[in-house]
Formats: structure tokens, sequence, C-alpha cells
């Protein structure tokens, strides 16, 4: 493991990955910006862990696939140890699958290792800033699954369908107050890229009521738009697929 401090308000940046030169050429890219710094290497999730213990990093970009413990149980360790430090994953794999597991686990992002620099710059700043980030590539594979997704209420029963709107739903994994049985169906129909006015007529009710429900959901889950709920919603547990 190799770190450095810094006093600078930078967002600080570990990079775990097994290969050196993959590493290195990460840190180039990233040192040029004026608000990123990295400040750290690791070569396994071991490592990184040992690392967060001694140091803080805002963000770790965490490769899917390491020795001795692969990224994936290293991010699920760090969900409960240090929830406030930020994972992206890195990955050759474009299925959808894998994206809803690391998300699961507790990673912010999800990047495709062919990325363009400019990718990767806007993922580290998105996910600095509590947002989530999934690499363009994936994106449309992650909309066909989340059209199949299916609602789990408090009892365990599967739904679908408008019910009773004032009931409240208690998705996998929810939290307290969480989103009433419309807005689950709206969020369902948000997923599969429906317009509001498409929701509307789908549920039949006025366009307005539905900006009223979208405007609740975003601000129950404390997001800025649509993709950013949907993504939040799996990465919580609120659904199963």
């Amino acid at each position: 493991m190799e770190s450095m401090n810094s006093e600078q308000l930078k967002i600080k940046v570990l990079l775990a990955d097994d290969h050196q030169l993959f590493r290195e050429g990460l840190k180039r890219i990233l040192n040029m910006e004026d608000d990123i710094e990295v400040i750290g290497e690791c070569s396994d999730g071991i490592q990184v862990l040992e690392f967060c213990n001694a140091y803080k990093p805002d963000v770790i970009l965490m490769d899917i696939n390491m020795p001795n413990e692969n990224g994936v149980e290293a991010t699920a360790k760090l969900r409960e140890i240090f929830p406030e430090i930020k994972v992206i994953m890195l990955s050759i794999h474009d299925d959808e699958s894998y994206v809803f597991e690391t998300l699961r686990k507790g990673a912010s992002g999800y990047l495709l290792k062919d990325m363009e620099a400019e990718s990767l710059i806007n993922a580290i700043r998105s996910v600095a800033a509590g947002h989530a980030y999934i690499h363009p590539k994936v994106t449309g594979k992650l909309i066909q699954q989340l059209q199949r997704m299916t609602f789990v209420n408090e009892r365990g029963a599967m739904f679908e369908g408008v019910q009773d709107e004032e009931a409240g739903v208690k998705f996998i994994g929810g939290e307290d107050n969480p989103l009433t049985r419309r807005e689950a169906e709206v969020l369902r129909l948000m997923s599969e890229g429906k317009s509001n006015k498409a929701i509307g007529e789908f549920l039949f009710i006025s366009e307005k009521t539905v900006k009223n429900h979208v405007s609740s959901i975003l601000q129950k889950m404390e997001v800025e738009d649509r993709t950013q709920a949907v993504i939040n919603a799996i990465k919580m547990g609120w659904v199963t697929l």
C-alpha cells in the first residue's frame, strides 16, 4: 500500500486494483485535476479495509476482481464499517446482473474499464457529491432489467398495478416512512422510461398529479432526478427483480 496526505480540500481517492500499470494510468489522469487527489493504492480487498482504517478516502475506485478479497466483498464490509466512503466499481463486465449486485452491496457507481477519462472524472465528482453514476454503455441493459422489476410490500407479497394509494408500503430493506403504493407504481413506470403524460394515461390520473407524485418520490429519496431514484431504490434494497 502507498499513501500520502494532503491538507487541500480535494476529493481524496483510493485506487484499488491488482494491476499496477492500470493504477498508474488512473493516477496520472486523476492527479491532473485540481479538485481530485489520489491518496493511496491497494492491490486487494483486505488492503482496502486496512487503508480505510488508517486514512479516510472520499471515493474508492474498486476493481471488481482482486485476489484475497474481491471488490464486491470489500464493498459490503465498507458499507457496514465506513458508510460515508463512496465506492465506484471498476469492471470489464457490462452484464446488468453485476451492476445490481454491486449496488446492493453498497457501491455508488459502476464503470467499465474501457471508460473515457471524462467519464471517470465525472463519475468521481458525481459520487463524491452523493449521487450515483452508471457507465453509459451499461445504462441501456440496466433499464431493460428495471422494466421487469417487482415491488414487494411489508408482508413480503409481490404486487403490480394500482391499489389503495394511502396504504403505506415497505419494500425489502426499506426504511421507515416508505413510499405509498401509488408512488411505488409511479417509480416502476418511471423506470420504464415513461413520461409524466404516459404515466398519467396508464394510471388514469392527471399529469399534474403524476408530477406531484414524482416530486414526492424525489424528496423522500433525497435525489435530484428519476435515474438516481431508480438506482437508489435498487441500492437500498427497496425492489427485487
